[in-house]
């Protein structure tokens, strides 16, 4: 028992090394990702489960087309894809920390690009299966997301620690609320057009204060950077003098 509870306390330092997580979910999914990362086989690599993910993301896209053109619930397929996406999308990284075989800036580029894809099908299948107007909630929920992909890279750029969150939001909680959504659609016809719109309202007002913060982030970066330019010049000045 004693060396179960180490191994957990040692595989949770190992996935937390570089992220910072703020979501509403974040202890139940740390707890669940630290015990899931020491039962991977070794056969599977980080890219192995980055593919997995990515297949969770096509599963759900395709749920939405088979949803349009045969019958709507076939988007019950997308809660499993939405599992299979968080399996191979939430311990791709933490398994190369888990493993000692990180590689930061590979592992982030091939992340953000992944799921920008992903983003971009689960999209485009909700444009197939909604009709008229209500196919543009898609498009905006696509453009937000991206959005809010956009501002944790920012945050990353300007204070050097990783989030994937957006405040309390994190992809985990997208990935529930949408499956939620698609779940209702299946039993009650025609509110997801009201569901995603609401969705797509939450996900703006949480990009806007996300926006702020990260806006006075850099003005507080910018203030440091200020000062240590002028007390380098002060320095200058004095060895000069």
């Amino acid at each position: 028992m004693k060396k179960n509870r180490r191994e957990m306390a040692k595989s949770l330092r190992l996935i937390s090394s570089d992220r910072r997580r703020t979501n509403m979910l974040r202890e139940w999914e740390q707890k669940t990702i630290a015990y899931l990362v020491q039962k991977i086989p070794s056969c599977i690599s980080s890219d192995g489960l980055t593919a997995i993910g990515f297949f969770g993301n096509v599963t759900v896209a395709s749920g939405f087309v088979m949803g349009a053109f045969l019958n709507r619930y076939w988007l019950l397929l997308s809660l499993p894809g939405f599992l299979i996406n968080w399996i191979g999308d939430s311990l791709d990284g933490r398994l190369a920390y888990y493993r000692n075989k990180p590689r930061k800036w590979y592992g982030f580029s091939l992340d953000v690009t992944v799921d920008w894809i992903g983003t971009f099908l689960i999209g485009l299948g909700y444009t197939l299966y909604a009709p008229g107007w209500w196919k543009y909630a898609g498009f905006f929920f696509v453009v937000l997301y991206g959005w809010e992909m956009i501002t944790a890279q920012l945050r990353y750029k300007i204070s050097g620690q990783y989030s994937i969150d957006s405040g309390i939001f994190g992809p985990t909680e997208v990935r529930l609320l949408l499956g939620t959504i698609i779940t209702i659609e299946v039993f009650v016809p025609n509110s997801i057009q009201y569901l995603a719109s609401a969705a797509c309202i939450v996900l703006l007002i949480s990009n806007l204060v996300e926006a702020r913060n990260l806006l006075r982030l850099a003005d507080e970066r910018d203030k440091v950077d200020r000062d240590l330019k002028e007390e380098e010049y002060k320095k200058k000045r004095m060895e000069n003098a």
